[in-house]
């Protein structure tokens, strides 16, 4: 009819991964007539930890596709972009450093081209403190200098620099940093630190940390990363400009590792927590301030704490029965399901599906 609003069009790319199923769940309930748009690669797209519907049944439509060879026609009538995909760690970043570099920026940039000229309005980045590097002598602001110092890390600051001079009236681009996620998802990693304790915890009573506990890491709720993702959709380009890097988290949740060992100890009674004095002193040790976001986004401020989030893992990893001692040998780490893709022949080197 005429004068009738058409239903906004959002893309979620990598929506099967860790953070995609809480984003999907966030634009649902606050943009109920929206059409939602997945696409992802697949690559965990049979790890699935909660009961019930896939998470994917949440969308409107899904593709199945290579972020680096995005078909022209997903595009088609896009409002918003929501860029989750990339390699998502440390871990498989060093095992794949080119392939890291290929997805996360190289593709990043295409799609935001690509973005552009199809009459995009809004491009959502999911970006990371991790950026900042070795900074644990003050809280790092937006102004601070980077200092990247694995290839995951690298790629998103190559992505910021490049994805500011597309930004403009017609294109608002909202990279966020957020803060190491934490927290419960229907596809579940166990390769994020908080996780990785509460599962020791859960398993075996027994928590060992690799490092020697001393580095600092800013945490969010997967719940709350979804919610910043929703005001950036939103947000007014007066209110931080067409293009905008901002840190997402909450000051009270800089914490160094030791102390999050002991949070999780506390509320598994009888777990012994194991600190390797004799590692190596992790660089990746970082503080970071969040008054931007504050001052920005009032309404979207993180709500979930550390001690729900260390409930709802245990509630959760119980309901399932979770028994495994040996979890980091397992598919809840993401370098291992490609590991194993690679070794049954269903991805080359690149992280590539090869077609039989």
């Amino acid at each position: 009819m005429k004068g009738e609003e058409r239903a906004m069009k959002i893309l979620i790319t990598g929506n099967m991964g860790y953070v995609g199923p809480l984003v999907v769940n966030q634009l649902r309930a606050s943009n109920p007539d929206s059409i939602l748009i997945g696409l992802d690669i697949g690559y965990y797209g049979n790890w699935v930890t909660s009961r019930g519907e896939l998470p994917e049944c949440r969308v409107n439509i899904q593709y199945f596709a290579d972020v680096r060879r995005i078909p022209e026609e997903v595009l088609d009538g896009v409002d918003t972009i929501v860029h989750l995909a990339a390699i998502s760690n440390d871990p498989i970043g060093n095992r794949f450093e080119d392939v890291t570099l290929d997805i996360n920026y190289h593709a990043s940039i295409d799609l935001a081209r690509k973005a552009k000229n199809a009459g995009v309005k809004s491009f959502v980045f999911a970006s990371s403190c991790s950026m900042y590097g070795t900074a644990d002598d003050c809280a790092r602001t937006e102004k601070s200098s980077l200092n990247p110092l694995t290839a995951y890390a690298k790629s998103k600051v190559f992505t910021e620099r490049d994805l500011e001079p597309l930004a403009s009236e017609q294109f608002k681009v909202t990279s966020l940093r957020f803060s190491t996620a934490c927290g419960w998802s229907d596809r579940l990693r166990l390769d994020l630190v908080l996780n990785d304790f509460v599962a020791g915890a859960v398993a075996s009573r027994r928590i060992t940390i690799l490092s020697d506990g001393t580095p600092w890491r800013p945490l969010i709720n997967v719940k709350d990363m979804a919610k910043a993702i929703d005001w950036a959709i939103s947000r007014d380009i007066s209110n931080g400009g067409t293009f905008l890097a901002i840190n997402i988290g909450s000051d009270e949740w800089n914490y160094q590792v030791k102390d999050l060992a002991k949070e999780v100890a506390l509320l598994v009674p009888g777990t012994n927590v194991s600190i390797n004095k004799d590692a190596q002193p992790d660089k990746r040790s970082y503080r970071v301030n969040f008054d931007l976001f504050k001052k920005l986004a009032p309404g979207y401020q993180p709500k979930v704490g550390l001690m729900e989030s260390i409930k709802e893992l245990k509630t959760g990893l119980e309901s399932m029965g979770f028994k495994d001692g040996e979890f980091r040998n397992s598919k809840y780490m993401r370098l291992n399901i490609l590991n194993e893709l690679q070794e049954k022949g269903l991805l080359n080197e690149k992280l590539q599906w090869i077609r039989t």
